[in-house]
């Protein structure tokens, strides 16, 4: 049953095949996590080819993007200027590599995508042209 707040399942199952077509457009296999606002994974791929370690570092991103409400980006500039990696969260799951983007409708928070393979730029495009698709703008 959905609940209102909170990224669906049938969301993030359209989100990560937009992710795939947005990877096959580029010939490159990419990881995919979708998670809920809690930062609990909702959604997983890792494409074929895609490297192992980058499924951790997917749902990572996508669990930071869900809890801390900003891009995994924002989160990893906040660590450099303040020389607070991310060993002091007391939260190994807290990442700043980009690519992990929240996902908000009607102005909340309902989850957070994270992609990885790829550069930061690219996960990030690639994130945001996902939940463009499933939310709009």
């Amino acid at each position: 049953m959905y609940t209102p707040g909170k990224v669906s399942s049938v969301e993030a199952q359209r989100m990560i095949e937009q992710v795939v077509a947005e990877a096959n457009k580029i010939n490159k296999p990419v990881v995919v996590a979708v998670a809920g606002p809690e930062g609990e994974l909702v959604a997983f791929l890792r494409m074929d080819g895609a490297n192992a370690a980058s499924g951790v570092i997917a749902q990572n991103k996508a669990y930071t993007s869900a809890r801390d409400r900003k891009t995994t980006r924002e989160m990893g500039q906040y660590m450099r200027e303040k020389n607070s990696p991310p060993a002091f969260w007391g939260d190994i799951h807290i990442t700043g590599f980009g690519g992990g983007v929240p996902i908000v409708q009607n102005n909340q928070v309902i989850g957070g995508i994270g992609v990885s393979g790829l550069s930061q730029d690219e996960d990030e495009r690639i994130a945001r042209a996902a939940i463009e698709v499933v939310y709009g703008k």
